[in-house]
């Protein structure tokens, strides 16, 4: 028996990282194990940070006193702004990472991080008593005992890699994955679904023709994650990606060769369900026959080394046909290929097992967090280390959790997804899921989020003070635009108007009126940008504002914890199995349930008032 810790966090992939530095800021003693500390946060897929949806992640993490978008931007290739023309409900940054510099830059901060020990070991099972965690046993017996244990095992659970038709039980490195922890949890009476995901070629750079492909450079603007920290790379010599499209011959080649994908024939023993949203080429091929062509795209892994990442072929056909696939594109013909693609299947959790603070409900005191919850993604996994490793703390501290509402952050809809919803594919975020995706914007993560990271103690006195001083400035700027006239013309007259009033005009630009009428308005880039989406938008974010009050309205209707659906008459069975299953904290969470209908919640809102007084 090893010394007691306070936390136990297994994993030290992008959610284990998260979690672990949460748990030791807040002055608890933290042990991270992983297999191996040389992978420690490494990339084992896309070498990206951010992206649709997921920057606006990244920027929420960062917010709270998380670390990813601070390492990001320390070590990134090139940096851009997607859907910069478009609304500001779909911007979001995506930083091509460097795979070498970024794990680097966060073994050193783990590494330094008092109250945090690593260990190079592999867990096997859990300490368990009267379903309560004590702690882990290692695949040599050893017993480390805990308060709480934090799962973030990602994809190293009975992970198996795939090509053609071979089948090698293997980490995405070739390592040792974990044999029997998911057959340990399912033995403590957790359900077990079976998933997979899928990673392309690496291409030497070299034999790569670039001529034959569009190149797609970073911003000429800097762009950070971090709330803190000013860009430090060089706007410059951002490295590029390029674009190119699939041919009819590439086509030809996946569509003759569909028996031999082990997804498609090679293999007939595969159970996993792959993500819908990050298809490999042979499930685009398929499903969207009617294509003439599908765009991928040509990624630096690093400036230490010459793979060039071949984003959107992901693809488990055996190496020969690989060869032929990759030598079918423009550029590519003469190609060589450094790493061939893969599949990888592995065990998860049904995560409609966990609560909402990522504790699991049949065994008290164990969170997960990331992949082995069911989602997919470097982003999606770090916020639920994040959250889980706060939650972890505060439970320690006796104190009520962080749970974040779905107006609020894109990190509680992901996770009121998961505990509610639940999933039986790879979980990716899309700005889609987000019905209140305005309110939820890359430009104010920190306006919604930094109070809750002040709170929880992630946050330092510097780094609030510094938000207090921009709130300050964002309605200092508001005042000022308010009482400032200009001159303008409309309809063949000139009229007075404020600025404030002018800026409505969707065709208008706060930094153009201040060159135009020399405005002695002194406010730096994001607090002008800030100003001026809430000027524009604010008949849309009132509306939408109000669309949130009715649901946190339906969330203040507690549903007990000691309810029994059984003598609740005249619910639909369906409803009532899922009810019991998932057991929602209030009728918001009830209401988003698939199987339960407005007349379900009709029947438990009755039953609720007659004996419950609620």
């Amino acid at each position: 028996m090893k010394d007691k810790y306070e936390v136990i966090v297994v994993g030290a992939g992008h959610a284990g990282c998260e979690a672990a530095l949460a748990s030791a800021r807040k002055n608890h003693k933290t042990l991270l194990i992983t297999s191996s500390i040389s992978n420690i946060a490494t990339m084992p897929c896309n070498p990206s940070i951010g992206g649709s949806a997921k920057g606006i992640i990244v920027r929420e993490i960062d917010a709270l006193g998380g670390q990813m978008g601070k390492a990001a931007d320390a070590t990134l290739l090139q940096m851009k702004m997607l859907n910069s023309s478009s609304g500001p409900a779909v911007r979001s940054l995506r930083a091509q990472a460097d795979k070498i510099t970024y794990p680097k830059f966060m073994q050193e901060i783990l590494m330094n991080q008092k109250n945090l020990e690593i260990k190079e070991a592999m867990v096997e099972d859990l300490i368990v008593e009267n379903k309560e965690v004590k702690g882990v046993i290692l695949d040599d017996f050893t017993k480390i005992t805990s308060n709480i244990v934090i799962l973030t095992t990602g994809t190293y659970l009975k992970s198996d890699i795939l090509v053609g038709s071979t089948r090698t039980r293997s980490g995405p490195h070739n390592e040792k994955p974990s044999l029997h922890l998911s057959d340990n949890l399912k033995k403590y009476g957790l359900d077990i679904l079976r998933l997979k995901t899928g990673t392309p070629p690496r291409i030497k750079r070299d034999t790569i023709d670039f001529s034959k492909a569009k190149r797609e450079d970073g911003d000429n603007k800097y762009y950070t994650f971090s709330h803190d920290e000013e860009a430090t790379y060089d706007l410059n010599n951002q490295q590029p990606c390029y674009l190119i499209y699939t041919t009819d011959e590439t086509k030809k080649i996946i569509l003759d060769n569909l028996n031999k994908s082990s997804m498609y024939g090679g293999l007939n023993d595969i159970t996993g369900v792959g993500p819908r949203y990050c298809p490999s080429i042979e499930d685009k091929i398929v499903r969207f026959s009617d294509k003439p062509k599908h765009q991928l795209f040509l990624e630096p892994e690093s400036k230490y080394y010459d793979d060039i990442y071949l984003q959107g072929f992901s693809t488990s056909m055996p190496k020969n046909i690989q060869e032929k696939m990759v030598h079918s594109l423009p550029g590519l013909e003469n190609a060589k290929i450094l790493k061939y693609a893969y599949a990888i299947e592995y065990d998860a959790i049904y995560p409609t097992q966990m609560k909402p603070t990522l504790e699991n409900k049949i065994i008290k005191n164990l969170y997960t967090a990331g992949q082995i919850n069911g989602t997919s993604g470097y982003e999606e996994a770090a916020c639920q280390g994040l959250i889980a490793g706060i939650n972890a703390a505060l439970a320690l501290e006796n104190k009520e959790p962080l749970i974040l509402k779905r107006n609020e952050a894109y990190i509680g809809v992901l996770i009121d997804d998961l505990v509610t919803k639940g999933t039986n594919e790879p979980y990716r975020m899309l700005t889609s899921r987000a019905e209140y995706r305005l309110l939820l914007r890359h430009d104010n993560a920190d306006l919604r989020l930094r109070e809750y990271g002040y709170k929880v103690g992630l946050i330092n006195e510097q780094q609030y003070q510094k938000f207090q001083i921009k709130k300050e400035n964002i309605k200092k700027l508001i005042t000022e635009l308010k009482n400032t006239k200009i001159t303008v013309d409309s309809e063949k007259k000139r009229i007075g108007i404020s600025v404030y009033e002018y800026l409505k005009n969707p065709n208008i630009n706060l930094k153009n009126l201040i060159d135009k009428y020399q405005l002695q308005l002194k406010y730096t880039d994001d607090i002008i940008e800030e100003v001026e989406i809430q000027i524009k938008y604010s008949g849309y974010i009132t509306k939408v504002e109000r669309e949130a009050q009715k649901m946190l309205k339906n969330e203040e209707k507690q549903i007990p914890n000691d309810i029994d659906y059984d003598k609740i008459p005249n619910l639909a069975s369906e409803a009532r199995d899922k009810l019991k299953k998932i057991r929602p904290l209030n009728i918001a969470q009830a209401l988003r349930i698939s199987g339960v209908n407005p007349a379900d919640i009709s029947i438990l809102l009755i039953y609720l008032r007659k004996y419950y007084n609620e």
